[in-house]
């Protein structure tokens, strides 16, 4: 009995320093994170390699230059990605080709891969110029939540498409949520506030963020997937209503669309690097009170997904910093 209540006082002591040293790193973690410190530099060019000369690299905070920028952040994915940007550009330029008014630019974020990432995408923008393809250069690897920030940072579309090297989903449906921004967007002119209502505002003045949603295909994933992969979406869910609140059934799909003032407001913000990125962008919606939709879209499993249950601990450690960070008031939103 004496052995058991020491081995049981052990367990309680050890219990209580880690979840002390635990919460230590949370909030000393946050703290770091209060100015945005964590962040990487942005690069002052873009290289063209076809002449070699440097292209200027454009800021969010700039005047839009093209109608659409599609953001794709890629790690270690020189077998998918070919594929999914071959997909991606034909459609642009069809729809180019039909439209004279529409122009696009494919942003390509490598984020530290150690394959043959880059010269797959040095290739395509080879193949369709610096002007339609350009690539961003993270160094090492940062998350994907990183690669995204730097990418909507230096990008310049009206809109802003984030999408996943993996072509997961439909390159198309990006038109579903094109369409419910236009519609949301001319809602908010006729009956909102007088900047709103202003009929000479361009489609990027209109903060509007739209969301692609896989949560149609969760009965069909709930009948196919493993008993562990489903409790642990649906704590997922539990922990993800608990820090950002309602309103976005599927906030991991990598298919999101934000208008210039939108993601302005937004990517200036972001402190969370890897997957629970998503997450914080909800949240930030909210605290903007930037219209959010939500649209179903087409949506594959492609295999080699970098998500895996080690990634499960990481999301947590995000959301808790992200919980403890704003409502603690340490993390400042700049508006």
């Amino acid at each position: 009995m004496g052995f058991m209540w020491t081995m049981f006082q052990s367990l309680l002591i050890f219990a209580s320093i880690f979840a002390f040293g635990l919460a230590a790193a949370i909030v000393f973690e946050t703290i770091r994170r209060k100015y945005n410190y964590a962040h990487v530099e942005a690069p002052p060019i873009f290289e063209d390699p076809n002449s070699l000369k440097p292209v200027p690299c454009p800021h969010i905070l700039d005047p839009a230059e093209k109608y659409i920028s599609l953001i794709v952040p890629a790690y270690n994915e020189e077998h998918r990605l070919p594929g999914a940007l071959d997909e991606t550009l034909n459609y642009l330029q069809q729809r180019a080709a039909k439209d004279k008014s529409f122009s696009y630019e494919v942003v390509i974020v490598d984020d530290g891969s150690v394959d043959g990432t880059k010269q797959v995408a040095f290739d395509f923008v080879n193949r369709y110029t610096v002007e339609n393809v350009r690539l961003i250069l993270l160094g090492r690897n940062h998350g994907k939540g990183e690669a995204i920030r730097k990418g909507m940072l230096h990008s310049r579309g009206e809109l802003l498409l984030m999408l996943d090297a993996d072509g997961a989903t439909k390159v198309s449906d990006l038109e579903k949520l094109e369409n419910q921004i236009h519609a949301v967007a001319k809602r908010e002119r006729k009956f909102g506030d007088s900047a709103a209502s202003d009929s000479t505002l361009r489609i990027s003045d209109v903060p509007i963020a739209a969301f692609g949603s896989r949560a149609h295909l969760e009965e069909k994933a709930l009948a196919t997937r493993k008993w562990y992969r489903n409790f642990l979406m649906k704590g997922f869910h539990v922990v993800v209503l608990l820090a950002a609140g309602s309103g976005i059934r599927d906030t991991q799909c990598g298919f999101k669309m934000f208008t210039r003032a939108a993601a302005r407001k937004l990517f200036t913000n972001i402190r969370l690097k890897r997957w629970c990125f998503d997450v914080e962008v909800v949240y930030l919606c909210k605290w903007f009170r930037i219209p959010m939709i939500e649209t179903s879209v087409n949506w594959t499993e492609i295999p080699g997904s970098k998500v895996n249950l080690l990634s499960i601990p990481n999301m947590l450690w995000e959301m808790a910093l992200m919980s403890l960070g704003y409502r603690s008031g340490i993390w400042k939103i700049y508006t």
